[in-house]
């Protein structure tokens, strides 16, 4: 999986490589136990700083996508859970979501219909 970054973009740079990787994972670009790029090589490669694919890749390892030692480097872990902390997370991110359709005079088929569309997007491959 090739990743791009926009640098004109206002999502921090360490943030779209996070979202980019949970894409591919979601899409099938991603497998578990796939090797990634170590982390200068990806900042070579996206001509960022190493501390940046670093942050990125942190994150995703709190958040339980990624797994790394010394031996294997980082590669996405095998086996993904909905556990208490993701719950929480997606609740509070779909209440801020939904908060802001409500503002916009989206109807509750129109939200629904949106995240139908966008979880299908996800599953065609399967």
């Amino acid at each position: 999986m090739r990743l791009r970054i926009d640098v004109a973009s206002e999502v921090p740079l360490y943030q779209q490589i996070h979202d980019q990787i949970i894409l591919g994972l979601a899409a099938g670009a991603l497998r578990p136990g796939e090797a990634l790029p170590a982390v200068r090589q990806l900042a070579d490669e996206l001509n960022v700083n190493m501390l940046t694919v670093a942050k990125g890749y942190s994150l995703l390892k709190s958040e339980g996508y990624l797994i790394s030692d010394r031996s294997q480097g980082t590669r996405v872990a095998a086996d993904f859970q909905a556990d208490t902390i993701f719950m929480q997370a997606l609740q509070t991110q779909l209440h801020l979501l939904t908060a802001a359709a409500k503002i916009r005079g989206l109807s509750v088929q129109d939200v629904q219909q949106l995240v139908t569309e966008q979880y299908r997007g996800f599953t065609k491959g399967e």
